[in-house]
């Protein structure tokens, strides 16, 4: 909507009446930097005009904050393949640790980091992060994904999983994603082959994970049970979720983005996840990056679908694995830690987690907890 339609749909309320504010609204640089108050000075006072004036100016202030929106909509970036590619030579993580480096983010996990996670722990409740594996298929489950077999004696069994994708809750390692055929840390994508990942393999992270979690639950924030699917979450979402929870992201932090995926899921069936779905939209990068977290989880995996970037399916999955050495849980339930968060107001915590330390494997299983 341009201005001219503006003012053509303010005139419709009452073309008289309105006429001044519009002329008042033209003379101002075209803007609308003048008081309401200062409208009305320019007006004719009668009760109809007051009405009619107010309504106009009402009007006026509403279509071209609708403009400003849809103009800041169509900026967010990036938006193409080339415009990821430049963020991510400008944003990368390669070599900031050093040349051999293979833990990436997870470099800002401290010792003291640590201990201020372990000083979380206030009552003991213990909270799990994962969805049981479900054996049934289902469209955000594909067959395979996990299998469960008995043996004879009925004392011994056997898991079976295909743990990518969005039935599973698992931990991406580092050498899941690549860009431009590098993986994190200019390694080449001929380091890994069919006997495995010969570098950034999840074996990586054997001594475990401990550190501070934050939930950064967006349902609750927009008063929603669940967000819909292609719901982007922007950076001033973020940022709002700070204020509403009091809290602020730090280095070392392990971030949980919930966007009700499993509480839908339970009141309205299973969908296609990988194609829609609510989530981070790529321009929080850099914003991940300032703040220096360490992790990023969510529900489903954590980039919007569609992701609105031309040309790249998973933007911010490419960036945070390929890009920031930053491990990445995938399809978490979250439903139950939202709830003792509330029930404690509080939504930081310590997180624990252990990935199955297999060599040069591109992720595992696993089921992280929260402590309270």
């Amino acid at each position: 909507m341009n201005r001219r339609s503006v003012y053509a749909a303010v005139f419709a309320l009452d073309k008289a009446p309105a006429q001044g504010i519009l002329a008042h609204a033209e003379s101002d640089a075209n803007s609308v930097g003048a008081s309401v108050e200062d409208f009305m000075k320019r007006m004719p006072v009668t009760s109809r005009g007051w009405v009619v004036a107010y309504s106009a100016v009402a009007l006026l202030a509403t279509l071209l904050t609708m403009t400003a929106t849809v103009r800041t909509e169509d900026a967010r970036t990036p938006r193409t393949a080339a415009e990821f590619d430049a963020m991510f030579r400008e944003i990368n993580n390669w070599r900031r640790w050093g040349a051999g480096d293979e833990l990436g983010t997870m470099n800002l996990v401290t010792a003291q980091k640590v201990r201020e996670a372990a000083a979380l722990v206030r009552r003991g409740t213990t909270v799990s992060l994962s969805h049981n594996p479900m054996p049934g298929e289902a469209p955000d489950n594909p067959a395979g994904s996990f299998k469960h077999t008995m043996g004879a004696s009925r004392r011994t069994d056997t898991y079976e999983f295909t743990y990518h994708g969005y039935g599973v809750s698992h931990m991406d390692s580092l050498c899941h994603f690549l860009w431009n055929d590098r993986l994190y840390n200019d390694i080449a994508a001929s380091a890994s082959t069919s006997t495995g990942c010969g570098k950034l393999g999840i074996q990586n992270l054997k001594r475990g994970i401990v550190t501070r979690g934050i939930l950064l639950d967006f349902a609750r924030l927009k008063g929603v049970p669940y967000l819909e699917p292609g719901t982007p979450i922007y950076i001033e979402d973020i940022e709002a979720w700070e204020r509403r929870a009091k809290i602020k992201v730090s280095p070392g932090d392990a971030i949980f983005v919930r966007t009700g995926r499993w509480a839908r899921r339970s009141a309205l069936g299973p969908w296609q996840v990988a194609t829609s779905s609510a989530g981070f939209h790529a321009s929080v990068l850099p914003w991940i990056k300032t703040r220096g977290v360490a992790i990023v989880g969510s529900d489903a995996a954590t980039d919007v679908m569609p992701s609105r970037v031309e040309g790249v399916v998973q933007p911010v999955h490419t960036m945070l694995l390929a890009g920031f050495g930053t491990n990445i849980f995938d399809n978490m339930d979250l439903e139950a830690l939202a709830e003792a968060a509330a029930t404690e107001t509080r939504w930081e915590f310590m997180l624990t987690a252990g990935p199955i330390p297999v060599d040069g494997g591109t992720g595992s299983p696993l089921n992280p907890i929260a402590i309270f």
